[in-house]
């Protein structure tokens, strides 16, 4: 599971492939009171700053600019909105933990996103985007515990794959699947590589799951 020199191209067209290429944006909102009306079924993607969270959202949709990825991390500071079709929607919520944003911006972050896990009907399961080389911090095990109080079906993409050796990204998926079962038994995992397109498939069927399809 090497790095490769450069982006792997997009694969040939599936089902799934065509039916998350055609997502776009809809709305961005800061406010819990501005959300998209709470109808329908959503799956929302969340995640530490710089772990791939965008990379990971624009490969699944096939689309190279729907998220904006960006090298400073913390960029997404908005709740973003896109439609896979009417009723149906992905969610990107701002990335945690970056030490450069602002308190207040840090403490309003939080408080939103803790409302919109604990009270959004309509969000039907969470993508939890980690890198692989350094899976379950203590902010992804707070994501996790409002999760479990919530029953909200959560599934991990361990990113960068590519970066380790595939023995040694296997090493940490059996790691983690560990840690899950003491602690967050209703939480699946697997290893995810924008750069090399490795678990798309089987984001996309998590993903088909959730919304219905």
């Amino acid at each position: 599971m090497k790095n490769p020199d450069k982006h792997v191209p997009f694969a040939p067209a599936t089902e799934a492939v065509n039916r998350y290429r055609t997502v776009h944006f809809l709305n961005s909102v800061n406010e819990f009171g501005r959300l998209l009306p709470d109808t329908g079924r959503e799956v929302a993607f969340a995640g530490r700053s710089n772990t791939g969270k965008s990379s990971s959202l624009n490969l699944l949709t096939s689309q190279r600019q729907l998220a904006r990825v960006s090298k400073t991390p913390g960029r997404t500071q908005m709740i973003n909105f896109f439609e896979v079709e009417p009723d149906r929607y992905l969610v990107d919520l701002p990335g945690y933990g970056y030490a450069r944003v602002p308190e207040a911006m840090r403490r309003h972050w939080g408080a939103l996103l803790e409302r919109y896990l604990r009270e959004r009907q309509a969000l039907r399961g969470l993508l939890l985007v980690m890198d692989i080389r350094h899976p379950l911090t203590g902010l992804d095990q707070q994501m996790l515990d409002c999760c479990i109080a919530r029953e909200l079906p959560t599934h991990i993409l361990l990113t960068k794959a590519d970066k380790l050796s595939r023995g040694a990204a296997q090493s940490v998926l059996q790691q983690v699947r560990k840690a899950l079962r003491t602690s967050y038994p209703r939480a699946t995992v697997q290893l995810f590589s924008a750069m090399t397109r490795h678990g798309v498939e089987e984001a996309h069927a998590r993903l088909d799951e959730w919304l219905g399809y």
